[in-house]
């Protein structure tokens, strides 16, 4: 059941008064607080458990409103919000006085987006500001793409969940520094290297890291419980079937070339064939091995075109090392 008028109502409500709501967007389900409210904004990060100093962003309902937020909307974020929003990308522009620095993580830059999901942009509409708001589960864990998804990991640590359905998109927004004069991609995500390039006309460089902090590069994030180890796609099945051996409960993302393979494995998902496909599984596939009782996940990256660029990062991140 999806989010009605006097849901949309409600949560407005409840962010005025300093709570936290999870809503959905295009991506994946965010864990919203109002922008402007220091107080409310630290409740996320406790809720999640995320180190202050990881930026949140600020969704806003139309690229009307940017210069709201901003202290200046340069040429390049312009025609970029005008192509892609509402949308699954991120510009990350100078910081305005509007936006305390609780929400940007003590950073002097803000990142800011307009999502593409009719409950997120009816809610926005109703509450009349910014909504800050990360990923609504624990600090990197993966993410959420259901409603379910958040209450069983966030619980009553969240005031209001608004039920919009699973997530189109699947994989996070596209994170791109518009700061200076030449656009660089933080974050892939949801809008691919590929038609923003197509908008700039020009190469646009992908940074693991960068000067500037934004939401996804911790070298752990977007993990399940299980490890996951990425080989190369012939070597999954081997891979998979030794540790099998070796008496791990192993779970398989079995890559669709060899989706007729029979493997020796605790549990095996098939990846669909289609970019936009796996994206929009990715994390429920993740989740379902760990429900399994999986212990251990074997993977392979896709080609880093597209789609397959984002779920490459999730899938490097969720294969980093974890915190001792």
């Amino acid at each position: 059941m999806t989010a009605g008028t006097s849901d949309i109502e409600k949560a407005a409500g409840v962010l005025r008064a300093g709570g936290l709501v999870a809503f959905p967007t295009e991506t994946v389900y965010g864990l919203g607080a109002n922008a402007e409210d220091s107080a409310a904004v630290t409740r996320v990060f406790r809720a999640k458990g995320r180190p202050p100093t990881h930026p949140l962003i600020v969704h806003i309902g139309g690229a009307e409103h940017l210069a709201d937020w901003v202290e200046e909307v340069p040429a390049t974020a312009r025609l970029l919000a005008e192509h892609f929003w509402p949308g699954p990308l991120t510009l990350v522009l100078r910081r305005g006085r509007r936006v305390p620095l609780e929400t940007t993580g003590g950073l002097e830059t803000v990142a800011v987006r307009v999502p593409d999901h009719p409950v997120a942009l009816a809610l926005l509409s109703a509450f009349g500001g910014g909504v800050a708001a990360p990923s609504a589960n624990r600090f990197g864990s993966v993410s959420p793409t259901t409603a379910q998804h958040v209450r069983a990991e966030l619980g009553d640590a969240v005031d209001f969940v608004l039920d919009g359905g699973p997530c189109e998109v699947g994989v996070e927004s596209t994170i791109v520094d518009a700061t200076g004069d030449t656009a660089s991609v933080l974050r892939p995500g949801g809008v691919t290297r590929e038609d923003l390039e197509a908008v700039l006309g020009r190469r646009l460089k992908v940074h693991s890291t960068s000067r500037v902090r934004v939401p996804g590069q911790h070298p752990s994030h977007y993990a399940p419980s299980a490890r996951v180890v990425l080989v190369e796609p012939e070597k999954v099945v081997v891979e998979a079937e030794l540790a099998q051996e070796l008496g791990h409960q192993v779970g398989v993302l079995l890559p669709p070339s060899f989706a007729d393979a029979a493997v020796k494995a605790h549990a095996v998902v098939s990846v669909p064939d289609s970019m936009a496909a796996y994206a929009r599984g990715l994390y429920g596939f993740l989740r379902e091995l760990d429900q399994r009782g999986c212990d251990l996940i074997v993977a392979s990256l896709p080609v880093e075109q597209g789609l397959g660029l984002a779920i490459a990062n999730r899938l490097r991140r969720a294969a980093g090392p974890r915190p001792s």
